[in-house]
């Protein structure tokens, strides 16, 4: 429960309404609320009482928060509601992070915007009570030197993304392609204006003619496409980051003219899903839903070493041929043994022609590779890189053509003494 002055009840109070109200604005911020439990969060803080903060937090926080992930988005709806006596000055920061003020910048913290936006979306009156501001007060807001709305979005972070802002994202991560050059094969395939002597065609053309020699077979190596394989982990620290990044694996398993042979889609947390078939549906929305239903360990625990091995041991022989080139979406943070872990990765890389691994913490400037989960995976990765933006993906069609891009590997690997 975030820490914040007592409650007072105002001279004439209308619960009910600013209830209710305050369910609209969860619905709005992303929880599954309704009617029931408008109602049962009536009757439990008629139970309760409404004197002590605490009990009237926990009262509402047990009717309406049903999964641990939602307990961030409502204590930020929570205080803007009823706690923080200037929460429309909170919210209007939040929405406007452009705007710079005499006013100390403090960044967003996670879910606030989302929070904010769902207050302040349709809002016409602030709730009554001993929080509301005087009457006939008005925001105009200048935006003549905001950056653009688009740029911003582009490097915003997935995590402090509000509702529409993350809508946006899907639509842009959809429209975006990721290109890969053909590989040479070994194999040679006829072409007049090949380089090589094709030896065993010019014989039998001679052997049709008599055993004469009237002209030089031609060959030239053939072109083949790789396989991208995609392995994103949904525990609990990843689930606002896969959720988005799905969607963009969904763009490129559909997309036309990229070359991948194929697009392979595996989720894990506790255990490996392979969701390869359901990105294949045109829909991005019943793609994810079926995805999402045979993932049941979605928003869960992490077992990156034991999900890698089950990669490792049942799929890799089937999807990782031709060259394929992997993408590893987690934040590497795995409490298994580390042994094991580096070993499963390092077969991982051996399997791979490439092994990009994107990861939502170096979006922080001072990262270091403290936990033991990234330790044991930072050296078998061929590329090490954030993924917890729009340009993070975006900057991902450069970092599969060019073979000597590391990202952050090397900086990470001084600090480990490697």
């Amino acid at each position: 429960m975030p820490d914040t002055a007592p409650l007072t009840l105002p001279d004439h109070p209308k619960l009910v309404q600013n209830l209710t109200h305050f369910a609209r604005a969860l619905r709005k911020a992303g929880l599954p609320v309704g009617p029931g439990r408008v109602l049962d969060a009536v009757q439990a803080v008629a139970a309760a009482g409404f004197t002590s903060r605490t009990d009237f937090y926990w009262s509402l926080h047990a009717c309406f928060v049903t999964k641990p992930e939602q307990r961030v988005v409502f204590a930020q709806v929570f205080r803007l509601f009823w706690r923080d006596p200037r929460y429309l000055e909170h919210m209007m920061a939040a929405m406007l992070p452009a705007i710079r003020g005499v006013q100390e910048d403090r960044a967003a913290k996670p879910a606030e915007k989302r929070a904010a936006q769902a207050l302040l979306d349709g809002m016409q009156n602030p709730p009554e009570g001993p929080e509301s501001d005087e009457e006939g007060t008005e925001a105009e807001v200048d935006s003549t030197l905001t950056i653009s709305a688009e740029e911003r979005l582009r490097t915003l972070d997935f995590e402090q993304m509000s509702t529409a802002e993350a809508a946006a994202a899907k639509r842009i991560l959809s429209q975006l392609t990721l290109p890969v050059t053909p590989i040479q094969s070994r194999r040679l395939m006829a072409s007049p204006q090949g380089t090589r002597p094709d030896w065993r065609r010019t014989l039998r053309n001679a052997a049709r003619q008599g055993g004469d020699l009237h002209a030089m077979a031609r060959a030239k190596r053939r072109i083949r496409w790789p396989n991208l394989v995609v392995l994103c982990d949904i525990s609990g620290s990843m689930s606002q980051y896969s959720r988005i990044i799905l969607h963009f694996l969904h763009a490129a398993a559909n997309a036309k003219g990229q070359g991948w042979a194929r697009v392979h889609g595996f989720t894990f947390g506790t255990r490996l899903t392979n969701i390869t078939r359901h990105l294949h549906q045109r829909d991005v929305d019943a793609a994810l839903t079926a995805a999402g239903s045979e993932a049941q360990d979605w928003e869960g625990g992490t077992r990156i070493g034991d999900c890698l091995h089950a990669f490792n041991r049942d799929w890799s022989r089937r999807v990782m041929g031709q060259g394929a080139v992997v993408l590893l979406i987690t934040d590497g943070l795995d409490r298994g043994d580390p042994d094991a872990l580096a070993r499963e990765m390092q077969r991982l890389q051996l399997s791979s022609r490439r092994l990009i691994w994107l990861n939502p913490l170096l979006r922080w400037d001072g990262f270091a590779p403290r936990a033991q989960g990234i330790r044991a995976m930072l050296p078998y990765a061929d590329s090490f890189r954030a993924g917890h933006s729009i340009a993070s993906l975006q900057d991902l069609a450069q970092v599969i053509s060019s073979p000597s891009d590391a990202g952050e590997k090397a900086r990470l690997m001084a600090m480990l003494g490697q």
